[in-house]
């Protein structure tokens, strides 16, 4: 497993210097995906209606293609739920992901293209995994196991075809590569339970005598998880079951409510926590340095970003700010098209 480690935390930190770059060059790579994503949707339903292929400009994007929001997305998404295609997007949809959102719905079902679940949200697990071993170069990570906490979903046939819906973090494990079985636990099948208290056992005993290295998971889901297995081993903390653990990504929340009860069950400063934000609608952020909370905003994921100023949220034509037009320190809302 040292070579392994070796050679995976080398591809690792090559990658790095492709995240510099864009950090060098922010302005040109959003454009390049502005232009991207423009050329792609041009002859689906929703670029036709917008004329996508007259626009040849941002500012011409911004005044003619209105801010929407789930409520105005939705008739497009339950055509596109019902088998129905190139209505968004110009390839074919066949995931979901479920949300919980702040509209009237109580949920929401957002749409995941293959391309956005390579080019985001697995880019952005890479990513992550390429920040940690630039920070931490003496890691010793993939001589072990990930642990992945993740949700259920559900597979509906229209056409004789699947479609699944369900929390992204399943979509993610449903479509894996099969290699990745071979550095992450548990397995598959077990991921995907949709019982939670049965899966919290499941994996609780499937994995104990797993070497894992790091976790990745919602603090609290991740949570019962650990003190599941301290209760099952008898252990006073989780270094004594998995010695060679040393670190937690963590997303979905607010970390700071939870490190005390992590300082608990995993002896203080012993692993490195960094947060992520992944979330349904795709994949943001990255926390990418040492002595900082901050995260940093990826914007080569086949994301285009606008930004809002917080007191254009309640106007009948907000304006949208382009990237080089935000100033720091200033909250802004995240418009995004993918």
């Amino acid at each position: 497993m040292a070579f392994i480690n070796s050679v995976l935390s080398w591809l690792m930190k090559k990658r790095f210097h492709q995240i510099e770059l864009f950090m060098k060059y922010p302005h040109e790579v959003q454009l390049e995906w502005f232009n991207k994503l423009i050329s792609n949707a041009e002859n689906t339903e929703w670029g036709k209606k917008y004329d996508y292929a007259t626009i040849r400009s941002r500012e011409a994007f911004r005044e003619r293609v209105p801010i929407n929001d789930y409520e105005s997305l939705k008739p497009y998404i339950n055509r596109l739920r019902q088998g129905e295609q190139n209505i968004l997007w110009n390839t074919e949809i066949k995931l979901f992901a479920k949300s919980s959102g702040t509209t009237s719905e109580r949920s929401k079902f957002i749409p995941v293209s293959q391309e956005a679940l390579e080019e985001c949200h697995y880019k952005g697990g890479k990513d992550m995994l390429s920040m940690y071993c630039n920070n931490y170069p003496d890691t010793l990570i993939f001589d072990g196991r990930g642990l992945a906490m993740g949700g259920s979903h559900n597979i509906t046939e229209i056409h004789n075809e699947n479609y699944y819906d369900g929390d992204l973090s399943a979509l993610i494990v449903q479509n894996l590569p099969y290699w990745a079985e071979f550095i992450r636990v548990p397995k598959k099948s077990v991921a995907l339970m949709d019982k939670w208290e049965e899966k919290i056992e499941v994996m609780a005993t499937s994995t104990i005598n797993h070497d894992v290295t790091n976790i990745l998971g919602v603090p609290s889901w991740t949570l019962l998880l650990l003190r599941r297995i301290l209760e099952i081993t008898g252990k006073k903390n989780i270094l004594e079951v998995w010695p060679n653990l040393e670190a937690f990504f963590h997303g979905g929340v607010n970390f700071s409510p939870y490190r005390s009860q992590f300082d608990e069950i995993i002896p203080a400063n012993s692993i490195n926590y960094m947060e992520t934000y992944n979330a349904s609608e795709g994949f943001f952020g990255l926390q990418d340095r040492t002595d900082s909370k901050e995260l940093l905003l990826m914007l080569d994921y086949g994301i285009y970003y606008e930004f809002l100023p917080m007191d254009q949220l309640e106007a009948e034509h907000p304006q949208t700010l382009f990237l080089d037009e935000v100033e720091k320190d200033v909250n802004y809302a995240l418009v995004i098209s993918t």
